[in-house]
This record gives structure tokens, sequence and C-alpha cells, in this order.
């Protein structure tokens, strides 16, 4: 099969899609972790679709990379679904409402693009590219987000849009529950870093076992 028709290749077009179509309906600035840790997926998949395109494979070029976007989107879906919507459908303000541009922003930087990405990291190649190792490397960005966020306000108290996420924020329960809810996303992203590299072992087994079954002669 050639890369051009490679289900791969188009798969992380679709990534590219999505990210780009979400951060162009977007008007909100770089300070939020969503914006940025979409632009690295968007960066790292259309760098892997010219990789793929020039080199003529379908695996994805550097995996340490490709499992940071995975983590840092992963984390942008799930603090977005549950720590900030509290659960709650997304769909219906796609339909519905003056600023449905920006629901639909939102619905391809929280939803589309973390759910492709994380099928991605899944079933397409390289597989067993990521080390329990890699999550401490993994979660420099994340800490350090959080580092810039607090020492900037530190430092210009009349920076606009002091506190991009209500954990951040000192004025209501000080800076005791601020480092108490980042010690606590610590935790849940040490996590999340172990369970991407678990869909990583996963993703192996997933395939083996497919091409078993591929393999297998059929019966009478």
């Amino acid at each position: 099969m050639s890369v051009r028709t490679s289900p791969a290749l188009w798969w992380r077009v679709g990534v590219v899609l999505s990210a780009g179509l979400g951060l162009t309906l977007q008007t909100a600035p770089l300070v939020y972790f969503t914006i940025e840790s979409n632009v690295i997926v968007l960066g790292y998949f259309a760098g892997a679709v010219y990789w793929m395109l020039r080199r003529g494979t379908t695996d994805a070029p550097a995996p340490r990379l490709r499992g940071a976007a995975t983590l840092y989107i992963l984390i942008t879906g799930l603090v977005s679904h549950v720590l900030l919507e509290h659960g709650a459908n997304p769909l219906p303000g796609l339909f519905d409402g003056p600023d449905r541009l920006q629901h639909w922003s939102s619905f391809f930087l929280h939803y589309v693009t973390p759910v492709l990405v994380i099928v991605d990291w899944l079933l397409l190649r390289p597989r067993n590219a990521s080390a329990w190792r890699d999550i401490p490397l993994w979660l420099t960005f994340p800490l350090g987000y959080a580092a810039v966020v607090l020492t900037r306000n530190a430092l210009f108290s009349n920076y606009p849009l002091p506190y991009p996420y209500f954990f951040f924020d000192p004025t209501t329960g000080g800076y005791g529950y601020v480092w108490g809810q980042i010690a606590l996303l610590t935790v849940e992203f040490v996590a999340l870093g172990a369970a991407v590299v678990g869909l990583d072992r996963l993703g192996t087994l997933v395939r083996a076992r497919l091409g078993r079954t591929a393999a297998a002669p059929s019966g009478l």
C-alpha cells in the first residue's frame, strides 16, 4: 500500500484539520493551555504528515514528542470536560445560541482532536515507542506552564487575564489552595502519563491479536 493511500496518513491529516479548524475559529489568547496543547498537536502532526510523505513510511516520527503531544491533548480534553464543564454535554451549544462558532471551536479543541490523537496513539505505528522514564520529561511542560502563569502574575499585577483557570486563582482560597490544586493535578497528570504509556503497550497487543486473526486459516 502506498503511503499516500494509507489510513495512517489520512487519519493524521484529519488530526491536522481538526486542530487547525479549532484554532482558526477560536478567539482565546495563547495563555490558555488548551490553545498551547492544540498548537503542539497541530505542529507535530503537520510535521508527521510531511515526514511520512518525504520518507515513504507510515510510522510517525519522534515517538517521544508524539507521546508528549498525546499526553497534553489528553489533559486538555479531560480537564475541560471534568473540571471546567463538570461533565456537561457539549453538543447542544453547537446548534443553538449566538456563539456557535466558539462552541464548534471548543468542540474541536476539547473533544474531536483529543479523540483522534488517542486513537492514533492506540492503533497506529510506531508501537512500543514510549518508556516509563519519558513521563517526567513529558510533565515539564504542564508544570512549567503553571510556573510561568504564577510567576507572571506575581511580577505583573495588572496583566490581562491573570488567571486563565480557576485553580490558579489565589484571590479566594489563597496560595495554599493554588498549590494544593497544582499538587493534585500533578498526581493526576502522572497517572495520565502512565495511561499513555500503557495505551502504547495495549495498542501493541491489539495489533498483534488482529494480525494473528488475519493470518489464521479460515475454517470450512
